[in-house]
């Protein structure tokens, strides 16, 4: 196998000894081996998994259970159908849930066969490091300015629009138009909202502002938006996931498991903010030196755990920690890490997908290791993507190990021998990862042996969702069970 010159021009080919290089490689896969779950493993954290989500739904072990299990007051009939009678109209929807912040126009109506039609306008603003870390006034000003100019932009100031929050923070609700924060995730750490009504939060934020009025019907989770938004392209959708900054999932639980509501027909669906499955210990044994570092430096030290082995916020970060340790034990780069390598964020999720997208001819990795100021040869450019495929792997796995205790469960709740189920999926990393889906659908189907699981991947899932349920909430006053 050919090694590549220091020349920073061009990767100039030089013999090598072909038996250090598999020396190496085998090196390399003996540490990157602890990434690899085995299937036994996997059933394991399922299997945890549904024990911390019965804990999340019971009144007696709610609080100290690490799934919580939140109702989100989104319901169906005792006949299954989940609450889709909605206003035709204009609906506005806010949608916050990482470092980007988006508002979205959204039309409601039907066309002339009477099937639902949504249309969309939405326009993206970045939320600045300050209002992400200062006060919660801070943040919900600089939301209410993003508003402000979305409606300018479409001369709708004038109107009163009925408005959708998609909210992709652990919040439990009093009902579908108010919720209370109870921790902050993803890097925001803004003073005065936990503990705090978020939708309170903003129509103060709104008033405050006073060049517009908006009101305020409902508040959702990013996967009860994508959930709702996927179901009206297909009426088995019981399941709402994110894989991207974050990682979390809900689905439809049967009412009569649902303790922290009153009620016993039909179903709820439940925001099971599984990113911080493992704060009570669950994942010790999985988890490795790298994940131990990224959680020390991680702004919430010992929370959301399964979180920071799968979502897109700290992916690049494990990988380069990984390739420090393979740079320490003279594995790669000769034994030599730039200042940038060394340097904490500096390698960003996005690189892992770009390298595993690399045609073959490296050229793709090449790149982006000389941008991080390494000149590494073909067999270092080799080594950076069997690390890229172990963390993504392992992701993938862990991750459709969380939706099989989800989906297996419904199955059993319901006693049927055979499960239908559509699951609606949004996320960067579930979008943009060349093979993360491919991965992901196949162990979550070989976990779940009696299911037909289909897959649909969310179009502007978030914010359509959060319109939709506000056109429902608009119609029904809340999407509470009233048959």
């Amino acid at each position: 196998m050919p090694c590549v010159s220091s020349n920073p021009n061009q990767m100039v080919k030089m013999p090598c000894s072909y038996s250090s290089v598999v020396d190496k490689i085998l090196l390399v896969e003996e540490i990157l081996s602890d990434f690899s779950l085995k299937k036994e493993e996997l059933k394991e954290v399922m299997k945890r998994m549904q024990r911390e989500m019965d804990r999340g739904l019971r009144l007696e072990t709610h609080e100290e259970a690490s799934v919580k299990m939140l109702p989100t007051y989104v319901c169906s009939t005792p006949e299954g159908s989940v609450c889709v009678l909605a206003e035709v109209g204009n609906f506005l929807a806010l949608d916050l849930g990482g470092t980007n912040f988006r508002v979205m126009l959204v039309k409601v109506g039907e066309d002339e066969e009477r099937i639902w039609k949504v249309e969309t306008k939405n326009q993206m603003y970045s939320i600045p490091e300050d209002a992400m870390t200062g006060t919660a006034e801070m943040l919900f000003d600089y939301i209410a300015e993003c508003m402000s100019d979305f409606l300018d932009r479409h001369h709708l100031k004038h109107k009163k629009l009925p408005l959708g929050f998609t909210f992709s923070f652990p919040v439990r609700h009093e009902d579908i138009d108010k919720g209370i924060l109870l921790n902050w995730t993803k890097g925001f750490k803004a003073s005065g909202a936990e503990g705090n009504n978020i939708v309170g939060l903003l129509r103060d934020a709104i008033k405050r502002r006073g060049d517009f009025e908006m009101d305020v019907v409902a508040m959702v989770n990013d996967t009860v938006a994508t959930m709702i938004s996927c179901y009206y392209e297909d009426r088995s959708c019981e399941v709402g996931m994110i894989v991207g900054t974050g990682c979390n999932a809900c689905y439809m639980e049967e009412m009569r498991t649902v303790e922290l509501v009153e009620g016993e027909e039909g179903r709820m669906c439940v925001n099971t903010e599984w990113g911080a499955f493992g704060n009570n210990g669950e994942l010790e044994e999985f988890r490795l030196e790298y994940d131990r570092v990224v959680d020390e430096n991680s702004i919430n030290p010992g929370r959301q755990l399964y979180e920071k082995l799968i979502s897109g916020k700290y992916m690049g970060e494990l990988v380069r920690l990984v390739l420090m340790k393979l740079v320490n034990e003279d594995l790669l780069f000769n034994g030599e890490a730039s200042e940038q390598l060394k340097t904490r964020g500096s390698f960003e999720t996005c690189f892992v997908s770009q390298m595993e997208s690399d045609t073959g001819d490296r050229k793709q990795i090449y790149n982006i290791l000389s941008s991080l100021g390494v000149l590494p040869s073909e067999l270092d450019c080799d080594i950076v993507r069997l690390v890229c495929e172990s963390v993504s792997t392992r992701s993938s796995h862990m991750c459709g190990a969380g939706l099989a205790a989800v989906i297996n469960r419904m199955r059993e709740r319901r006693s049927q021998e055979a499960l239908k189920i559509t699951v609606g999926v949004d996320g960067s990393v579930y979008k943009l990862h060349p093979w993360f889906r491919v991965r992901f659908h196949q162990i979550v189907r070989d976990l779940t042996p009696h299911c037909d699981i289909t897959f649909i991947q969310s179009e502007e899932g978030s914010g359509r969702g959060a319109a939709l349920i506000s056109a429902v909430a608009c119609k029904m006053a809340a999407c509470m069970l009233t048959q």
